[in-house]
């Protein structure tokens, strides 16, 4: 067996290929895998660990290289450029194994988890399968900082992806060959995010994703940087979101072709566009409130929700042409925008009007007023939507069409 063989060139089939990508871990690396090699043996299927070295700068590489002379269970892939993302989709790729494994090279999660992570599986009761931290019988041992960090983020991905999985990024998974194959081209992300995109995509295509609580221990030697993450998963998700509520992924075709029914069907892409629409809405409401507050000791309570409504208009407009309905360039911008206005100069008739009523009725207050205009402008707010759906965003029909319509009809 060679010591060192790219993907393409792996012979030989296996049921379990168990991937550990590393970066410059000389230290852990040979300890790790003997662990990992010593517990397939007591599992009743055939296997491979692939070693995914990610451009490490030590001695990780004739660390690996060791290990694979050394067991002849034991592969080795190097990559010229950094990324996790990137390594497992390589490496998975490649592979002629029936089911495709990832685990951290820290063996933070217990090892006992592997059995339940792949047999449903191996059974074709799943598609992927995944270690959750925050799934009842788990047991965690990390700090709060991690903690709470990693509750909201999945949280996050509950309110802006629609995500059901309940832990994103515990680098303990699986995913069967032919499923892999099919998901993994629409996944874009070569870093942290590639979990996140590949789950939410997994769902999408209406494919089953088996959660297996586990024991985990968290490795106080990590050296991910939490906050360039968290800026990068950040970036993931509006760019993952943008893509879903635009059509560009074929999630439908994927569930077609294995057999599945899309996350998104009898949805259309309604679903998505109310998702997203709601998240800008939530976001041009707090906005608006915020504004009110700041212009009605200068202005008065009609000039400043005059203002606040016109500059969140404005704004809401914007934000659902790019990234609820997908409507990209300059093209139709100044159209949009005073349909844009024309949508907004009834909801000023409808929130002035509640105004109006409140100050009828001898009701005084800012933070009576606040909450009344606030309520009238969530309202305001599904109107928005229903008039941006039909009719500010629709594109103008070419003359051609219309053309080939009234001879149709004659």
């Amino acid at each position: 067996m060679t010591a060192e063989t790219s993907p393409e060139s792996m012979t030989g089939t296996v049921t379990l290929d168990v991937v550990i990508p590393v970066y410059n871990e000389e230290r852990d690396l040979a300890a790790s895998v003997d662990r990992v090699l010593e517990h397939l043996r007591t599992l009743p299927w055939s296997y491979r660990v692939t070693i995914a070295d990610n451009a490490s700068t030590d001695g990780t590489a004739i660390i690996a290289r060791r290990l694979a002379h050394t067991h002849e269970h034991v592969e080795v892939v190097h990559l010229a450029e950094k990324g996790r993302g990137r390594a497992l989709k390589r490496v998975w790729s490649g592979s002629d194994a029936a089911v495709l494994v990832y685990m951290d090279v820290d063996l933070s999660t217990d090892l006992n988890a592997l059995l339940p992570l792949v047999a449903p599986l191996l059974s074709g009761h799943s598609d992927l399968a995944i270690g959750t931290r925050l799934g009842r019988g788990s047991r965690v041992d990390r700090g709060p900082k991690r903690e709470v960090i990693s509750r909201c983020y999945n949280l996050l991905l509950r309110g802006t992806l629609r995500a059901r999985f309940s832990d994103a990024q515990c680098g303990f998974k699986a995913i069967r060959a032919d499923v892999a194959r099919e998901v993994l081209p629409m996944v874009e992300d070569d870093h942290w995010f590639f979990d996140t995109e590949l789950l939410v995509l997994a769902e999408r295509a209406g494919l089953r994703i088996h959660e297996v609580p586990v024991d985990w221990v968290d490795d106080p030697d990590s050296r991910v940087d939490i906050v360039r993450t968290a800026v990068d998963d950040l970036r993931g998700i509006a760019r993952l979101g943008r893509a879903l509520v635009t059509g560009r992924l074929p999630v439908k075709d994927v569930a077609e072709r294995l057999g599945r029914a899309s996350a998104d069907a009898g949805e259309g892409r309604i679903g998505l566009q109310v998702a997203m629409f709601a998240i800008v809405g939530v976001a041009s409401t707090v906005a608006y409130a915020v504004l009110y507050l700041l212009l009605a000791g200068p202005f008065g309570a009609f000039t400043a929700n005059l203002l606040a409504l016109l500059l969140t208009a404005v704004g809401n407009t914007a934000a659902n042409r790019r990234l609820t309905f997908g409507v990209r360039g300059r093209a139709g911008v100044v159209r949009h925008q005073l349909r844009g206005l024309l949508v907004f100069a009834v909801g000023l008739g409808v929130t002035t009007g509640s105004l109006w009523l409140l100050q009828a009725t001898g009701s005084t207050g800012r933070t009576l007023e606040v909450l009344v205009l606030t309520v009238a402008n969530l309202a305001v707010t599904v109107m928005r939507f229903v008039a941006m759906r039909s009719w500010v965003f629709v594109r103008r029909r070419r003359s051609a069409d219309l053309h080939e319509q009234v001879a149709d009809l004659a």
